[in-house]
């Protein structure tokens, strides 16, 4: 009896810890977010090392195109969050963005400096 009663606390404590790990995102994600100005393409390198994300991401819109590092980035379970500093048309605006991870796609918006926010949907590059 009392064997059993360890076994469900054990079982109890792993299925709780599970799910709060981070989600491994690493690796080639895709994105096209629409905006005002038009669409923009997006290629994010992701990587992650427990709950801290860093990578880069590289724009195309047209004939213009920015390659930033993403800063100030966290993965926490499936909440996904991160900064670029994009730079187009001369300026460089500060995105926000927060997301939930569901297996090969990310859902979520950015905030674009004072200008609003965009929502965007990324998917894992295959």
């Amino acid at each position: 009896m009392k064997s059993i009663r360890v076994l469900l606390i054990a079982s109890f404590v792993l299925l709780c810890i599970i799910p709060a790990a981070a989600a491994d995102i690493s690796g080639q994600w895709t994105a096209v977010i629409t905006t005002p100005i038009g669409e923009m393409n997006y290629d994010f390198n992701f990587k992650v090392e427990g709950e801290k994300l860093t990578g880069t991401a590289e724009m195309t819109m047209g004939s213009d195109s920015s390659k930033s590092d993403l800063t100030e980035g966290s993965v926490k379970g499936d909440e996904i969050s991160f900064v670029e500093t994009l730079k187009v048309q001369g300026q460089e605006l500060r995105c926000e963005y927060k997301g939930k991870i569901s297996g090969d796609e990310i859902r979520g918006s950015r905030a674009v400096g004072s200008y609003g926010s965009e929502d965007f949907v990324a998917k894992r590059k295959k």
